[in-house]
């Protein structure tokens, strides 16, 4: 869980949507509170890496792992962009086929 975490991170700290997206199920969900909203399948998912890594040139930390249970983890990070500063969570929850399916992502 862990290496696939700092896969993501590094991928999106590259800007690089296609390769974060193989990290994910098709079917994946992100449920971002803090930009209050949910972003459902490929699509989704492309337009929020698109969105709030690459569009803000979001530049991720990765501050500490604590696993949940064997496929579910609080990723706690550090990001910086052109929005500023700020600190939050990623709560990864992966599927059977050990792809991402599910993101519930705050900000601190």
């Amino acid at each position: 869980m862990k290496d696939l975490i700092r896969r993501f991170v590094a991928a999106t700290n590259a800007f690089d949507v296609d390769a974060a997206l193989s990290l994910f199920a098709v079917d994946a969900l992100i449920d971002d509170v803090s930009v209050g909203d949910k972003f459902a399948g490929t699509d989704g998912v492309r337009k929020y890496l698109e969105t709030y890594f690459v569009g803000y040139h979001t530049a991720s930390k990765l501050l500490s792992v604590e696993t949940v249970y064997d496929r579910r983890a609080k990723a706690h990070l550090d990001f910086t962009g052109d929005f500023g500063h700020e600190t939050g969570v990623l709560d990864i929850t992966l599927g059977a086929n050990g792809l991402i399916a599910s993101v519930a992502a705050d900000l601190d």
